[in-house]
């Protein structure tokens, strides 16, 4: 365990974790979840497995469940400090990362972690996916190619719908996002009912209120992961996502990417390398690794998508 020092000279906020250590902090918390459930909960590409969750996850849901409980006992002295009575809120956790880095299997992984935790039983998971603006409205916009990327989202819809939810709203609904179609399903929704614990996750959940707004989507969290790898992994890890979705999901004539399903393997590896150099790539360096630095837990993944290191934000 080793304070970062910047280039300044000066201790970074974080500490950093090796993997070895980091697993021996929750030596004794029991692994959950079956090697059928694992594989289940796994995204194209990915290698978790059952070493990985019981040597990253586990502790660290262990940790999340420490800042749960510590969230709630603030609120019993707070409240009784005030002399009010109020229900606690739903503590609301942000993922955040670059597209094929991993961090949608992350926050499915974490919500049925959580979710094992006696005093966390309903942990919700909601992505900003759905708070993309339709496909229509981006091509009004011109911004079509722009997708993912922070003007393509609905920023005011998804900050009341956190809003809400923060708040103790008993029922809260958000848009739902068909990856298939590559678009919002109109008049399909997702329907969150106080939650203890919900996790929001996406590319740009970290970002900084826009100018000329008070308040971004990311002042409304309560902890904040960071899922960090190289970008010459991860453009890899893109393009090897993007030939098994050639040769599985954009194979049905229903996809938005069918066209792609003819390319010889060399054409694809062109096509998704384009797609990374024109979109991906400079959303992640112009909007999504700039926010690293904003999240209070970064997972620093190495090349084979393994975690080997964990920095912790400082209290």
């Amino acid at each position: 365990m080793t304070d970062l020092t910047g280039s300044n000279g000066h201790l970074s906020p974080f500490v950093e974790i090796n993997r070895q250590d980091w697993a021996a902090l929750a030596p004794h918390t029991h692994l959950p979840l079956t090697q059928q459930e694992i594989v289940q909960l796994r995204g194209l590409g990915d290698v978790l497995d059952m070493q990985e969750v019981s040597e990253v996850f586990v502790p660290l849901s262990r940790l999340l469940n420490l800042y749960v409980s510590g969230a709630r006992n603030l609120h019993s002295a707070t409240s009784e400090f005030l002399g009010a009575r109020t229900r606690s809120t739903p503590f609301v956790i942000g993922v955040a990362g670059s597209v094929a880095v991993g961090k949608s299997t992350i926050a499915r992984l974490l919500r049925e972690l959580l979710a094992r935790w006696d005093d966390t039983p309903r942990v919700e998971l909601v992505t900003t996916d759905g708070f993309l603006r339709p496909n229509a409205e981006l091509e009004k916009r011109g911004i079509m190619d722009r997708k993912g990327f922070p003007e393509s989202y609905d920023r005011r819809a998804l900050l009341r719908f956190v809003t809400q939810v923060k708040s103790g709203a008993p029922e809260v609904r958000s848009p739902f996002y068909s990856h298939l179609h590559y678009d919002i399903v109109p008049d399909a929704e997702i329907v969150v009912r106080q939650p203890d614990v919900l996790i929001v996750e996406g590319l740009n959940v970290l970002q900084p209120a826009a100018p000329g707004h008070r308040l971004a989507v990311s002042d409304l969290f309560d902890f904040t992961i960071y899922v960090d790898a190289r970008t010459s992994d991860i453009a890899t890890w893109y393009e090897e996502r993007f030939l098994s979705l050639q040769r599985g999901a954009f194979t049905n004539p229903r996809s938005y990417f069918h066209r792609f399903a003819s390319l010889s393997e060399d054409e694809a590896r062109t096509r998704a390398a384009g797609i990374w150099k024109s979109i991906n790539e400079p959303n992640l360096v112009q909007n999504i690794l700039p926010t690293r630095a904003r999240a209070s837990l970064v997972l620093r993944k190495n090349s084979t998508h393994a975690v080997d290191s964990v920095l912790l934000r400082k209290i």
